[in-house]
């Protein structure tokens, strides 16, 4: 290496640190914080049909650090205030041809984000190949969850990023399925880090990671070929120029994790138009319990009720209600639930050809004319929003599908939920009436197997440090008095259920409970829920380890709440700073061992000890003021 090849970049506080050099042809990279190594040397570069940036490349230019600060709000994320800011360079080399690649790097105190810039495309170019690597230490530990292989599952309706994580594994074990989801969490020596991606604007599309068996070496790597909407492309493909989703590694500690905006701070900022239609809040849902039979009339007005009762926005209707019930009796009951202050929301299945999936409304959703009609019909209905099912996967056209969605969507007020769907990727911020998407293993597998009920405690000590970490999640959470129409016999306790109302984030959050299950708890747990704000302004980790246990502390306006979760079997006492908020008094709810299902108490915290005892699979949540 010599020095006009090189350049390096680190954090405004001077934590971590980024080199980039050219060696033998071949650009490359690698991250240290505090001076340890968390990426070892790792390779850049891209394939296209016009030109290729992997091998032979020559060094052009780098620029010197420049600062990047961007503030900005959102009301759908752990934080409600945000600034960021970082040191940015840009890398020129060029190939063979005499080509350009630039390569941006923005290194901020909690982690590393770049991208790839081809500006010379002025015809129609295919970005074949991407050649980004993750060198990890062969001591690494990761928090993985497998890509299900393309047009297989249950109506060939894969991948929706349901699979299973597999915990603390050894970097470098290969995929059992068709290679890894982000976000990625590692463990590599004192740092933590995860991988992801952000800014995804519908050109460029959904990736992720792949490795060879036993090397700790992670690659970019793109979607199965028949992942794609009808007949369009998979691949990115431009006819000016091109420049690529940020690559995000957030680095740090747990809490560090926990707390870091990475996956937001670079994604594009929202459109100038009227967004005042976006409310955050809660729905009731009756599918999650009682299934496909229950979707009627009187029972989506019971479920009206009952979020009306439980001070709640929003209750969903779900599949095939447009035969079950019909549109002229839905809007009856969007009618009668907004003179209660529900807003109603509507199931709709996406699917053309990428899957059999019989439930409907179906294929009204695939042009932009058909798209138009709908939304417009639903808007005259007084509908609030709507929940959209089985995508096909992260295709190029697909990745537009998406945004076509919420473009129209936006036009007709109307708030988006994605299910069976890809990652988010930052586009609650770029679209805010994205509220939430599944895109997890969640509380309706629990109902279906017993083995997601076994692995369900530890499962939700993951969520907050991978899926959940940047992107609002529709788990479904919280079933707090017992599984209805399900053999699964749920292993949580009940405060571990009410926990998962604070810890998990959703614009909207869907919640597992039923009206019979709600009155069967404590009238505390019940004000608890009526009370619960609808989206928060900060978030502190106190402690956390995926697969064993989380305690989070969230705000809204002068109070302070705090969920913890227990993952594992055996009791544990946490110690916990509470001094750290400057409020007086906490009250805990928890489980007991008398018979009840939930204990209430008030205490102290200049006189009580900061040492709370949870059973296992057992949880809390607390509210400090």
């Amino acid at each position: 290496m010599i020095a006009q090849q090189a350049s390096q970049v680190s954090s405004p506080d001077k934590s971590i640190a980024v080199n980039i050099w050219l060696s033998k042809g071949q650009l490359q990279y690698a991250v240290f914080r505090q001076q340890a190594e968390v990426l070892q040397p790792s390779l850049l570069g891209l394939s296209t049909s016009a030109g290729n940036f992997v091998t032979q490349l020559q060094w052009v230019s780098a620029s010197k650090p420049m600062l990047v600060q961007e503030t900005y709000n959102m009301v759908n994320a752990k934080k409600q205030n945000i600034r960021y800011v970082a040191n940015e360079i840009k890398v020129v080399v060029k190939n063979a041809q005499q080509q350009s690649m630039h390569v941006v790097f923005r290194v901020s105190n909690d982690g590393v984000a770049f991208r790839y810039v081809l500006p010379w495309i002025n015809s129609t170019t295919t970005i074949l190949e991407e050649h980004t690597t993750y060198a990890l230490s062969t001591a690494a530990k990761g928090w993985l969850q497998p890509m299900s292989v393309a047009k297989t599952g249950w109506e060939h309706c894969h991948p929706s990023y349901e699979e299973k994580y597999m915990m603390g594994i050894a970097a470098g074990t290969p995929s059992p399925m068709a290679g890894w989801v982000y976000p990625a969490l590692f463990k590599t020596g004192n740092n933590w880090l995860i991988i992801t991606e952000t800014d995804m604007d519908g050109r460029y599309c959904g990736t992720r990671l792949s490795n060879d068996s036993g090397k700790a070496i992670y690659k970019v790597t793109y979607p199965d070929p028949r992942e794609v909407f009808t007949n369009l492309g998979h691949l990115p493909q431009y006819s000016s120029a091109m420049q690529s989703p940020w690559r995000i590694l957030t680095i740090g500690t747990m809490a560090s994790i926990a707390q870091s905006t990475l996956g937001t701070d670079l994604a594009p900022a929202a459109a100038k138009k009227d967004y005042s239609f976006v409310q955050p809040g809660k729905a009731s849902w009756s599918w999650i319990n009682s299934k496909d039979d229950f979707i009627v009339y009187d029972e989506q007005k019971r479920y009206i009720d009952y979020a009306a009762q439980m001070k709640w926005q929003y209750c969903l209707i779900d599949a095939d209600w447009d035969t079950k019930i019909g549109y002229e009796k839905v809007q009856e009951l969007a009618k009668y639930a907004a003179t209660k202050n529900v807003g109603l929301l509507l199931w709709y299945n996406s699917a053309g050809d990428w899957n059999t999936v019989k439930y409907h409304p179906k294929g009204l959703l695939l042009t932009k004319e058909s798209r138009q009609q709908e939304f417009a019909r639903l808007q005259a209905m007084g509908i609030k929003g709507i929940k959209i099912d089985f995508f096909g996967g992260d295709g190029q056209s697909m990745m537009q599908y998406y945004i076509d969605i919420l473009e129209d969507a936006a036009d007709y007020k109307l708030l988006i939920n994605f299910h069976g769907a890809t990652l988010p990727r930052g586009w609650h911020k770029t679209y805010p009436h994205l509220m939430t998407a599944e895109a997890i293993y969640g509380m309706e597998m629990v109902t279906f197997e017993q083995s997601a009920a076994d692995n369900q405690p530890a499962h939700c000590t993951v969520i907050p440090f991978t899926r959940n970490a940047f992107d609002p999640m529709d788990f479904t959470p919280m079933n707090l008095y017992r599984l209805t129409h399900s053999k699964s016999i749920r292993r949580t306790s009940g405060a571990f259920e009410l926990a998962l109302s604070v810890l998990f984030l959703s614009g909207i959050q869907h919640y597992a409970e039923n009206p019979d299950g709600m009155r069967q708890v404590p009238v505390f747990v019940q004000e608890f829920l009526q009370q619960l704000p609808n989206h928060w302004e900060d978030v502190r980790l106190l402690q956390g380890f995926p697969g064993k246990e989380v305690v989070m502390a969230r705000k809204s306006g002068n109070k302070w709440y705090i969920a913890g979760i227990n993952g594992e079997a055996k009791a544990k006492s946490w110690a916990l700073n509470l001094h750290q908020f400057g409020k007086s008094t906490a009250t805990i709810i928890t489980d007991v061992e008398n018979g009840q299902l939930f204990g209430q108490q008030t205490i102290n915290i200049h006189q009580a000890p900061q040492q709370l005892s949870v059973k296992g699979y057992g949880g809390f949540v607390m509210v400090l003021e």
